[in-house]
């Protein structure tokens, strides 16, 4: 047989691969839809990309469809197969051969323009290997290896994609910091429609200090105890939100502008999480298309700015310290 010809993005036109990714992230997250929409032309279409892969990801992996309601996940065996379909095709779009699937084809594409590696691509799909296993955390650290996996890896692929070399440990640790900020706040608002699917991302010591099993934290009777425990999760949050805009600063102007504008949405929802107390979970917690607009403004300002103070606490744990799991 005649072999394929290797080509980035298995074949398709580039512009093609650009409009399918940005109907993907208009339609799997208006927050970073927005906020992308701030970087220069070539940046925010490799953002695009990128986005779409990680939305496919997801999708096969949770078995729903854009980010909706979790389909039936079968069994371990089943869900472990369809994470191992993730690498396949991943390995199958990083080596430019073509998917039969745009996301992935869009993975391979800016794999290609960005000099991304499949490890950097694996440490992603190692967190929903977590999921395939029904892992949860039983300690702060482990919880933090999980957003590392779904969510820091990703950010620092972001950095990548926004031309900072691999070799700069520092703006890629602090790249991670936004993606762990981002996955704190994600946790935050779903704790309650992640215990309906069986999930629960919060660590089992917290649950311990409050007498609970898993699932009983989020009965309607345990709202207000687990509202209490929300103001340590968003100092988590805000900790590595903190940490991760003294990178912000390394990066050129329209970069550092998309970058503060998704600290600062991503931030609001986990601050009106805290705000809403026991509430918080009675409907999904929100940031309006107004509040953006205010959020990628202010952006605008503290991108000139440019003082950041960092964190008033150390960062206990970096990537680094979650990299033996990467290759699940």
């Amino acid at each position: 047989m005649k072999a394929t010809p290797a080509k980035a993005g298995g074949g398709r036109h580039r512009a093609v691969l650009v409009e399918k990714s940005l109907a993907a992230i208009e339609e799997g997250s208006h927050s970073f839809a927005a906020a992308s929409k701030l970087f220069d032309k070539t940046t925010r279409e490799r953002s695009w990309l990128l986005y779409a892969w990680c939305r496919r990801c997801d999708d096969i992996a949770d078995n729903q469809d854009k980010g909706g309601p979790l389909g039936d996940q079968g069994t371990a065996k089943e869900a472990e197969d369809r994470v191992q379909a993730l690498r396949v095709l991943t390995k199958r779009a990083f080596e430019e051969q073509p998917t039969a699937d745009a996301a992935f084809d869009a993975f391979g594409l800016v794999a290609d323009e960005c000099g991304l590696t499949l490890d950097e691509a694996y440490d992603v799909i190692a967190g929903f290997a977590l999921d395939a296993t029904r892992w949860s955390p039983k300690t702060e650290a482990d919880m933090l290896r999980y957003c590392y996996h779904v969510a820091g890896a990703v950010g620092i692929m972001m950095a990548r994609i926004m031309g900072v070399h691999s070799d700069d440990g520092e703006t890629l640790d602090r790249a991670c910091d936004l993606g762990l900020a981002f996955q704190i706040a994600n946790i935050a608002r779903d704790i309650v429609e992640d215990a309906e699917a069986n999930r629960c991302y919060l660590p089992q010591s917290w649950l311990d200090e409050m007498g609970w099993e898993q699932g009983e934290h989020a009965l309607p009777e345990n709202r207000f105890k687990l509202a209490s425990l929300m103001p340590r999760m968003i100092a988590l949050m805000e900790k590595h939100e903190a940490a991760s805009k003294l990178g912000a600063k390394r990066l050129r102007f329209r970069q550092r502008w998309a970058v503060l504008a998704a600290a600062r949405i991503y931030g609001a929802i986990g601050r009106k999480v805290l705000t809403r107390g026991q509430l918080a979970w009675d409907t999904r917690t929100r940031v309006n298309a107004l509040e953006k607009a205010w959020h990628m403004v202010a952006a605008f300002f503290e991108a000139i700015w440019n003082r950041p103070s960092g964190p008033e606490e150390p960062i206990l744990w970096s990537r680094h310290d979650f990299k033996p799991l990467a290759g699940w």
